[in-house]
């Protein structure tokens, strides 16, 4: 059998996702953000075009439900490109929420997650590929707690990846304790964000020999000065026999973000200094195909 990833224009072999921006946003929105949101489907589709000229073949969009996913236009996007294109459930830290909103979908969460996961997302009939769920700054609170565990009920159902956002990189082995340790999840269906924004090695190693996958998914905003450290961190873990284990995404979150045509035109270069073109081509192309497959 030929593994499967679940894309919004539907299932594609794994070995045909090419090179892969394994964490980004064509669109998002936030009231942290105000003023700030990717909601322009003309932009939207510069930047899929500017990415697949320099090569790109996937984009994973980890933007979970009630955040401006506009999952229809990712459908139109990806036909019209011919980049495919991964959408997320899944449920990001309370603060990006409307109380009332949170109300409504916390008795149904795990629910709300398996049927955009196996039926489609609204009306839309396109199909989550992932779920996508936050921690907090060095720990978990009852709001993100709550929200791995529906994923890893939605996990267990249907066997989707679950990709965390680490605030501020901190809290991985605490989330892998509660994800794998008491809930279950093999740690190989387990994607940690933002790694690279905050540069422990000894972290990144532990959660590296716990099995789960490591994403490096800068340069973003201008305020995450950590950024310059991630070919010291790539190299240390592929040194340490954990290349396997890497992935790299560009995080587009506002318009001032550089994007993700910027992961192939920049830092992929600048990567293959530290780490070599094979190595490089590895990360982009095999590891993602790999993990975002069902």
């Amino acid at each position: 059998m030929v593994s499967a990833v679940r894309t919004v224009l539907g299932e594609v072999a794994a070995d045909r996702l090419g090179v892969v921006d394994a964490h980004d946003h064509l669109f998002i929105r936030s009231p942290l953000l105000p003023g700030q949101e990717l909601a322009d489907v003309g932009r939207a589709a510069a930047a899929l075009g500017a990415f697949r000229e320099l090569g790109g073949g996937t984009v994973v969009q980890w933007t979970p439900y009630g955040m401006g996913r506009r999952v229809a236009e990712l459908s139109a996007l990806s036909r019209d490109f011919g980049v495919h294109v991964i959408a997320a459930t899944g449920l990001h830290q309370a603060s990006h929420y409307p109380d009332e909103l949170i109300r409504r979908v916390r008795g149904r969460l795990a629910e709300l997650f398996v049927t955009e996961l196996t039926e489609g997302v609204g009306a839309t009939g396109v199909r989550a590929g992932l779920i996508k769920v936050a921690g907090g700054f060095h720990g978990l609170d009852d709001h993100a707690t709550f929200t791995m565990r529906a994923a890893a009920e939605a996990h267990h159902v249907t066997g989707a990846p679950i990709a965390v956002h680490l605030e501020l990189g901190t809290g991985a082995l605490d989330v892998l304790d509660l994800l794998c340790g008491q809930l279950g999840v093999a740690p190989g269906s387990v994607i940690l964000g933002h790694l690279n924004r905050s540069p422990d090695f000894a972290v990144h190693r532990l959660a590296a020999e716990a099995g789960a996958h490591l994403a490096f998914d800068g340069p973003s905003r201008a305020n995450h000065a950590t950024d310059w450290r991630m070919p010291e961190a790539l190299a240390a873990l592929a040194d340490a026999g954990f290349a396997d284990r890497l992935l790299l995404g560009g995080d587009t979150v506002t318009p001032d973000t550089p994007g993700m045509p910027y992961l192939l035109r920049r830092v992929r270069p600048r990567l293959a200094l530290t780490l070599g073109d094979e190595l490089v081509d590895r990360i982009l192309v095999a590891n993602p195909a790999r993990v975002y497959a069902w």
